[in-house]
């Protein structure tokens, strides 16, 4: 029972740290040729963004650029990858 209760609490941590690493914002700007996109977005816990702001991101496959569009409403993932600030995941809400 105690080992049940464990697992338990560990997959609610992992739960809350994955739905913790999820952003809110809006699509400014997407730049195929450059395979960027520029999010207006709230907090980004895992990357120490504690204030909302607009920045440019790379999109960790370029293909997810073609899902949305300038205005659209998203909720996305970053993180840095090869020390680049990446857009891991990205859906329209």
């Amino acid at each position: 029972m105690k080992k049940t209760a464990t697992v338990i609490g560990a997959l609610a941590v992992a739960i809350i740290a994955t739905a913790a690493a999820a952003a809110d914002g809006t699509v400014k700007k997407i730049n195929e040729a450059a395979g960027k996109i520029t999010i207006d977005h709230g907090p980004i816990k895992n990357l120490g963004m504690d204030e909302p702001m607009t920045m440019v991101f790379k999109a960790g496959d370029p293909v997810m650029l073609k899902n949305v569009k300038v205005g659209d409403k998203v909720t996305f993932e970053a993180d840095r990858v090869n020390g680049q600030i990446t857009v891991t995941m990205i859906r329209k809400k």
